[in-house]
C-alpha cells in the first residue's frame, strides 16, 4: 500500500513538473544546459516539504545525465549548476546546498549549506582577464557510498566511502575510505578502522 502511494505521488509529480521540463528544454537549446538547470532548480528549490522533494526528484531524474534515484531526498533551497551529475539511492541532500558536477553514491548524507562545486578549478585564475570570462576546468567530484558531509563544508575533491567530513571543513585533496576529516584544509583526524580509546 505504502509503495503504491509513493508510486502514485511520483507519477503526479512528473505531471506537475512537465511545464518546467518543457521550459528547461527550450531554455537549454537557447542559452545552454548550465543556465537552464540553474534557473529551473532555483524555482523548484522554493517548494517546501515533501511536495518539494517529489517535484525536485521528478525534475532531476529527467534532467541529470546520471539520473536521480526515486529514493533520494533533496531539501528546500538546494541548487544545481551542472547536468553532468548523478544522485544514487537513499541520498539525502540537506537545505541550502549548492551542487555542481558530482556523483553522490548510495546512502550519502549531505548536511545543510554544503557546497560541492565542480572540482577546485571551476574558473580560471589568470588576473589578466576577468574571472567570469575564464572557462576553468570542471571535473566530476565523487562522494563515496555511506559518506557523511557536515554542515557548511566545501568539497573540492573526492571523498571515500563511509568517510565523515566535519562541519565547515574544506576538502582540497581526495580523502580515502573510512576516515574522519576536519579543518581548513581538511586533514584526516581519525581512521574509522582504528579502535576508539576511551579514557577513564
Amino acid at each position: 500500500m505504502k509503495e503504491g502511494l509513493k508510486a502514485a505521488a511520483r507519477a503526479v509529480a512528473t505531471v506537475v513538473v512537465l511545464p518546467q521540463l518543457i521550459s528547461y528544454s527550450i531554455r537549454a537549446a537557447i542559452m545552454g544546459e548550465t543556465q537552464a538547470i540553474t534557473g529551473s532548480t532555483q524555482l523548484l528549490s522554493l517548494v517546501p516539504g515533501m511536495t518539494g522533494q517529489y517535484l525536485r526528484r521528478a525534475f532531476l531524474a529527467r534532467v541529470l545525465r546520471g539520473g536521480c534515484a526515486s529514493s533520494a531526498a533533496i531539501e528546500f533551497g538546494t541548487l544545481f549548476s551542472q547536468v553532468d551529475s548523478r544522485i544514487d539511492e537513499n541520498v539525502y541532500i540537506g537545505p541550502r546546498c549548492q551542487i555542481g558536477r558530482v556523483h553522490l553514491e548510495r546512502d550519502v548524507l549531505v548536511a545543510a549549506g554544503v557546497h560541492i562545486p565542480s572540482g577546485p578549478h571551476s574558473h580560471g585564475t589568470d588576473l589578466s582577464a576577468p574571472i567570469h570570462d575564464q572557462p576553468g576546468a570542471l571535473r566530476l567530484v565523487r562522494i563515496g557510498s555511506g559518506a557523511w558531509i557536515g554542515s557548511n563544508a566545501v568539497i573540492l575533491a573526492d571523498v571515500g566511502r563511509n568517510t565523515i567530513v566535519g562541519a565547515g571543513a574544506v576538502v582540497t585533496t581526495p580523502l580515502p575510505d573510512r576516515v574522519v576529516a576536519a579543518g581548513v584544509p581538511a586533514r584526516i583526524v581519525r581512521r574509522l578502522d582504528e579502535p576508539t580509546v576511551v579514557s577513564a
